[in-house]
């Protein structure tokens, strides 16, 4: 069994959970507003605003050993600068402050992913962004152009409302398979092991932040 066939067996629980969130079948029906989706990107650009520089700081801390990966990481870096933009461009297509977002604060899910992202990569083992990885590019194919059909059609939104969701959808399918062959090239057990246990903190973590969308708000 390869390495990214693994991964996606031993997360195959998790990554089950996170996607029964309510809120995704609630788009999937059109069952949405537009303060929910406004919910979503705002929570959507605080994790988005960290992936270049979690990125950076993983790619720092390996080693000659690993120049490999760090070729991965570069190509990553250049496909994701700038994507928190277009996130913030959405929100104020919707009607939605931008600028209060842009200097405002995770709820507690996404600062506590966030947080132990930059931990694990700093402190523990850098090859573990790739767990991040595997959970937000893979829930980005799973839902990301379907919800965004259902946006469109449900709230009435235009093109450039969802700039973010739509492309993801798009470009993510082309990167599970550059990802799945980067992950294959994964020997090390001590690698592996950081790979899965941050995927699995991360479903949990993010799909906590999904579940409290449908949520009222205290």
């Amino acid at each position: 069994m390869s390495f990214y066939q693994l991964l996606q067996r031993e997360t195959a629980v998790d990554r089950e959970k996170l996607l029964s969130a309510p809120v995704i079948e609630a788009c999937r029906c059109g069952n949405i507003n537009a303060e929910m989706y406004i919910a979503f990107l705002t929570q959507a650009f605080y994790h988005v605003s960290h992936t270049v520089p979690l990125l950076m700081t993983a790619g720092g801390r390996m080693n000659s050993e690993y120049e490999w990966v760090r070729g991965a990481i570069a190509e990553y870096i250049d496909e994701e600068y700038g994507h928190q933009e277009w996130i913030l461009n959405d929100i104020r297509t919707c009607g939605g402050d931008a600028e209060a977002v842009r200097h405002g604060q995770p709820v507690l899910a996404i600062e506590l992913m966030i947080a132990f992202l930059y931990d694990h990569v700093s402190r523990l083992n850098p090859m573990g962004i790739f767990g991040m990885v595997h959970v937000l590019e893979g829930t980005s194919v799973a839902i990301a152009t379907t919800v965004a059909e259902q946006l469109k059609q449900g709230l009435g939104l235009p093109e450039k409302a969802m700039s973010y969701l739509s492309s993801h959808g798009e470009l993510d399918k082309e990167h599970l398979a550059f990802f799945a062959s980067l992950m294959d090239q994964v020997e090390k057990s001590e690698d592996r092991a950081a790979i899965i246990h941050t995927a699995k903190v991360v479903y949990q973590l993010y799909g906590d932040m999904l579940r409290g969308l449908m949520e009222p708000v205290q």
